[in-house]
């Protein structure tokens, strides 16, 4: 069994690659969506859903499981996978994204960043040691360094000011897990901001450390599709290409193919399981509102080129009906069906960039999901 880390790439059609990562808890073919588990289980679902749907990978959140139930609570039931029954990777942010978005309620310094807890208002501190320690104690396979998230519209001297902070804080991860340790990965962020000689420098910076895998972060922050396609054009092929690429907490079906395009491996975002709970539930067709009272004697599936457990079994009018009725079933099935769409979509384009017809495969989605737009 190949080492974890060992990053094999089988084919590539211009910049998208079809490659394998192996981690500890097996292999993950890529370009890869990963189902979003924010405190040790992806909404609504229980592992055999994700078993069900094809998950290779699926997120934990550092923050959330520091302050609940606790990491060391965790690592004394032996880590992450056995405490929530998963048997497959899983990859944990660092906590940054969540941290700094608390802008009222938090303090950033050399050393760390102190924050109150969103539970109970106490008072707690991330260092980049305490970051890595905390997913050490997960014992995920996939860990990230702690990073500052500059929030859209910084301007240059403030996002270049970020991004050294971030660089000299993933040093201090580095230095405090070496490669190898405990079978586990640990990658690195790019930052700076929507400035590309910042993004070129950060970039610049990070090689010099001997990371895993590298991550686009700072996108998806309330900038436009223009302006993100932009930096993501502009950097993603820059990243080393003989490890696995990681665009961070994006993820329509358009932005994911996009985001192969350009040469990333991996993606995730709440996106689908979010938009589930709420109705909005994505498909061949585009987008469908399923709490519309055209659906209320619909006896289709929700989608009828999707084999998932939801789409095999029940009615566009039962699903409606859920809804409306407010039944916990409702999000159960929106999200088998939401997450099996995002992760055909990834399966469709390793096959495409196998034979050389990816371009052909967005032209497809955007012939459905920019029409209805």
């Amino acid at each position: 069994m190949p080492e974890p880390g060992a990053f094999t790439i089988h084919a590539t059609d211009g910049n998208a690659r079809r490659a394998t990562l192996s981690t500890a808890h097996g292999d993950i073919q890529t370009p890869i969506f990963m189902p979003v588990g924010t405190q040790g289980t992806v909404k609504a679902l229980c592992p055999e859903d994700l078993h069900g749907i094809g998950a290779q990978i699926i997120l934990g959140n550092t923050y959330h499981l520091y302050l609940r139930p606790g990491d060391e609570l965790v690592a004394r039931r032996g880590g992450l996978h056995k405490f929530m029954h998963w048997d497959r990777p899983i990859l944990t942010d660092s906590g940054g994204f969540q941290v700094f978005s608390l802008q009222e309620i938090r303090k950033i310094t050399e050393q760390g960043v102190e924050f109150r807890s969103y539970i109970d208002g106490s008072k707690h501190f991330f260092s980049p040691e305490k970051a890595v320690e905390i997913q050490q104690n997960l014992g995920s396979d996939i860990m990230m360094v702690l990073d500052e998230c500059v929030g859209y519209g910084a301007d240059h001297e403030y996002t270049a000011k970020s991004l050294e902070l971030t660089t000299r804080w993933a040093q201090r991860c580095r230095e405090f897990h070496p490669k190898g340790k405990n079978g586990q990965l640990l990658f690195g962020i790019t930052q700076g901001g929507f400035f590309k000689d910042l993004r070129e420098l950060s970039l610049a910076q990070l090689r010099e450390i001997d990371f895993d895998g590298f991550a686009i972060g700072g996108l998806s922050v309330g900038e436009s599709t223009t302006e993100m396609y932009d930096i993501l054009s502009h950097i993603a092929p820059m990243l080393p290409a003989e490890k696995p690429r990681y665009l961070m907490g994006v993820g329509t079906p358009l932005d994911i193919l996009e985001g192969i395009e350009h040469g990333v491996d991996m993606f995730d975002c709440v996106l689908p399981s979010r938009n589930a709970r709420n109705g909005t539930l994505y498909t061949s067709q585009g987008k469908v509102n399923i709490k519309r009272a055209e659906f209320r004697e619909d006896d289709a599936p929700l989608d009828p080129q999707c084999d998932c457990y939801t789409c095999r079994n029940f009615s566009r009018a039962y699903l409606r009906h859920l809804y409306v009725a407010k039944e916990i079933l409702s999000y159960r099935l929106n999200t088998i069906h939401n997450l099996a769409f995002f992760l055909k979509t990834v399966a469709l384009a390793r096959k495409a960039i196998e034979t050389g017809t990816l371009a052909k495969l967005k032209r497809a989605y955007q012939a459905v999901y920019e029409a209805r737009a």
